[in-house]
């Protein structure tokens, strides 16, 4: 189960990502402050909507990637996939704005960020808890990178639980910059983004040599024959 290990550690480290990038959102929420508990059980929510909608792509992109090993082809897909991640770190974002068919992915979440808005004016937890799953929707870096992680896994089971761990290794750094509020400050925040980019290249280097299947414990384990034979012979026969 070491690769529960890699994405709780993926999302507690990305999560300087979200204090960044998610701040203003965090910092927003219409959260109950009659106490201090209230407080908390609502960014609870919040979280907890955040987590289910990663859960969810774990699910979905799990099976993506179960039909790439049918196909035979499991040790390519995750070095594929860690050279899309480390190509796209170093393209500025402006170049990929503009990348032909970009800007069908803008009016979803142009959408959201309407939805949002609306449950903004709103004070409860079900709000809360629907601003997460949402808030889970928007376009994001490290959410990606670790869908990637999720493609890897194979199975819709373990990818659900890939994305289930990444994303409470981000609660947190969410949970304290909410308490925290404005005490964070903006330039804090700007200089915790800059980090997050080393430990996606990190994630990135680690799907590479999983896939390169070197027989290295925990970090590049050698694939059995029974898989070999389930996933690949089968599919040549």
């Amino acid at each position: 189960m070491e690769f529960l290990i890699t994405a709780l550690t993926l999302g507690f480290l990305g999560s300087l990502h979200c204090v960044g990038m998610c701040g203003p959102i965090a910092l927003a929420l219409p959260v109950v402050n009659n106490t201090r508990i209230s407080r908390i059980m609502g960014i609870g929510f919040y979280n907890f909507g955040r987590v289910i909608t990663y859960a969810s792509f774990g699910v979905v992109f799990g099976l993506l990637g179960k039909s790439f090993v049918i196909a035979g082809y499991q040790q390519a897909l995750s070095i594929t996939l860690g050279v899309i991640i480390l190509v796209l770190l170093f393209i500025p974002g402006r170049y990929l704005s503009n990348i032909p068919g970009s800007g069908r992915f803008l009016k979803p979440a142009s959408e959201i960020k309407g939805a949002l808005a609306r449950l903004f004016k709103t004070r409860s937890y079900s709000s809360l808890f629907t601003i997460g799953v949402l808030n889970g929707l928007l376009p994001c870096g490290l959410v990606y990178t670790g869908v990637a992680g999720a493609i890897a896994m194979a199975d819709p089971v373990k990818g659900s639980l890939f994305m289930l761990a990444f994303g409470l290794g981000t609660i947190p750094a969410m949970l304290g910059l909410t308490l925290a509020g404005q005490r964070i400050s903006m330039d804090l925040r700007n200089s915790f983004r800059k980090v997050v980019p080393v430990f996606v290249s990190l994630m990135a280097v680690l799907l590479i040599l999983r896939g390169l299947n070197l027989g290295i414990p925990y970090v590049s384990p050698e694939l059995s024959k029974t898989d070999c034979t389930k996933h690949v012979c089968c599919h040549h026969k």
